[in-house]
């Protein structure tokens, strides 16, 4: 796929910087930036020259939310449609569901959760609706002291997406997510960090460089295959019935792994040196996903 609204560039270091490209704009979404944020992240997975995924925005804005401009339903819905529960259960791969029906934050947002590399925000600027909400299946979110965050969808008779009412009593408790949909107001960057939405404010001249840096830090020397199948796990296992259900699948993780990257790692740890690791995160062990 070719990107108009995105930029994807990899460095010598294996980060990839994925940039929301629409500066004029805000960066503001569009269905068109959401099909390029999932394939990107799509990409990303398979990519083996990507060992971690830094996101920002260019100029000011990191994405000041839904572009409201475009003609017809701005948020990319079919209005001839009548939907039911059971066509998003059953139907939702379809196309008319697919692109009709399903919100596009959250596609992104599913896409994410999927991708096998960690993904850090360098939040430069406002970051509002589907832009804050995008930032929830995020690792880690820094953020300068100019961003600025607004779960404000009820401001304009609409509800939350991207999966945030998921996500965001998670990160940020169920009474904090409660009164920033309700009030549906912007909140600067210090509230974000007090309320844990952000883990550190830094200065946006070097945001993206203390990003990078940052996301560099957990992948290197490691093995792309153990860092995938951690994320899966920590995303996933965390929210299982029982702790059962994380003993089975760090078992067959554990298995796997061992007989692999893991002899290397065992190796380079008695030999006192750093590891080479061959595995690569596009060939992940047959029992994923689960």
């Amino acid at each position: 796929m070719t990107y108009s609204t995105i930029r994807y560039e990899v460095d010598t270091d294996g980060i990839l910087l994925l940039t929301l490209a629409r500066p004029d704009k805000l960066n503001a979404f569009t269905v068109e930036m959401c099909d390029e944020l999932v394939d990107a992240y799509g990409r990303a997975s398979l990519d083996d020259a990507v060992k971690a995924i830094v996101v920002t925005g260019e100029g000011r804005a990191f994405c000041a939310g839904m572009d409201l401009s475009v003609p017809g339903n701005v948020f990319g819905l079919d209005e001839q449609l009548a939907p039911t529960l059971q066509d998003m259960r059953e139907r939702s791969h379809l196309p008319e569901i697919h692109r009709g029906v399903r919100d596009t934050g959250g596609r992104v947002v599913l896409a994410m959760l999927d991708c096998l590399k960690p993904i850090i925000g360098a939040i430069n600027g406002a970051a509002v609706g589907v832009g804050s909400t995008m930032l929830l299946p995020m690792d880690f979110r820094l953020a300068s002291g100019e961003a600025r965050f607004g779960f404000v969808f009820g401001k304009i008779g609409v509800t939350p997406e991207g999966c945030s009412t998921w996500f965001l009593p998670r990160i940020v408790g169920l009474e904090t997510a409660l009164e920033w949909m309700y009030k549906a107001e912007i909140f600067d960057a210090e509230e974000a960090l007090d309320k844990g939405l952000v883990r550190a404010l830094l200065p946006a001249q070097s945001l993206v460089a203390e990003a990078r840096a940052f996301a560099l830090s957990l992948v290197r020397d490691r093995s792309p295959v153990s860092v995938a199948l951690i994320r899966q796990m920590l995303f996933r296992n965390a929210n299982q019935t029982h702790p059962l259900a994380a003993h089975e699948i760090e078992s067959l993780a554990m298995f796997y792994t061992s007989q692999a990257d893991g002899k290397e790692g065992v190796c380079a740890f008695l030999e006192k040196r750093k590891p080479q690791f061959c595995g690569k995160a596009s060939n992940l062990p047959s029992f994923y996903p689960w």
